[in-house]
């Protein structure tokens, strides 16, 4: 199977018309990614609040578009995550990410959603397996 752009991603392919579309920030030199989240009424689960599954989503996608963006084709093999408090959806949500280590097989990543002041609301590590050459479990 081939990994290719298509436009269609979620977060941020143009062509997806029920997509996000965000765009993002890269220091390819820091290996780092910044976006900005705008939260919309239909992404709350509990009244007033983000589904964490749209921040476990933008989490995922600043560590592996990083990877994309500074030529290492990559996928999520695993991803811990910890919720630090409920994300407000009437509060923008920064969310960066860097590659903290890589080896022959593996990259290993970090990830956080957190309010303009600062207060972090989601925090997440993961281990991203370079396309077409493992598993996780290989290195």
């Amino acid at each position: 199977m081939e990994y290719k752009d298509i436009g269609m991603c979620f977060v941020c392919g143009e062509k997806n018309e029920r997509g996000l579309k965000l765009s993002f920030e890269f220091d390819r030199k820091k290996k780092r990614i910044k976006t900005l989240f705008k939260p919309r009424e239909w992404q709350q689960g509990f009244g007033g609040i983000i589904h964490g599954g749209f921040l476990a989503t933008l989490l995922d996608e600043v560590m592996v578009k990083l990877s994309y963006e500074i030529g290492i084709p990559a996928m999520t093999a695993e991803m811990n995550l910890r919720f630090k408090e409920p994300a407000r959806i009437d509060r923008d949500i920064i969310v960066t990410g860097e590659i903290v280590k890589e080896t022959k097989r593996i990259i290993y990543t970090k990830a956080n959603a957190k309010y303009r002041e600062g207060n972090i609301v989601a925090e997440a590590e993961g281990k991203l397996v370079r396309v077409g050459q493992g598993s996780a479990s290989d290195d």
